[in-house]
């Protein structure tokens, strides 16, 4: 068996304005994620710009930024054996209508932009990204 590996995910305003949350999270655990801390919080101008900021120069920036500060987002810190990659798996391909059949986002994202769910995409990103949300008290806790 390998080492447990620590990820970084978003329950995007999306869906959890439309009540999906918990239907995500249990598709998470599900697939054999474990969840080592969690927060619901509403990102502000800064911290949607500070977290997108290797996106600044494309395209859809701003608009990405104006939608993650729209309403509650829920941040989570999630383990399991190669978490980055299972986690990107079970999120689906970005634009919802490529994404498999019985992923978050094949099952609940409304369009490329409003995609659900965010998750790292290599694991020094999860590192990085579990730092701008959680301190590590909250991610050795368990």
């Amino acid at each position: 068996m390998s080492e447990k590996q620590k990820t970084f995910s978003i329950i995007k305003p999306d869906a959890v304005a439309s009540g999906k949350a918990g239907k995500i999270l249990s598709l998470l655990e599900e697939s054999g994620f474990r969840i080592v801390a969690l927060r619901m919080t509403k990102l502000s101008q800064s911290q949607a710009e500070g977290f997108y900021a290797v996106h600044r120069e494309r395209p859809f920036y701003s608009s990405l930024v104006k939608f993650m500060t729209e309403g509650p987002v829920i941040v989570m810190a999630l383990e399991r054996e190669d978490a980055v990659k299972k986690l990107r798996d079970v999120m689906g391909a970005t634009n919802p209508a490529n994404a498999a059949e019985g992923t978050v986002r094949k099952l609940f994202a409304e369009s490329i932009e409003r995609n659900a769910i965010h998750g790292s995409d290599a694991p020094e990103t999860a590192a990085e990204e579990l730092k701008f949300f959680f301190n590590s008290v909250e991610l050795n806790q368990l």
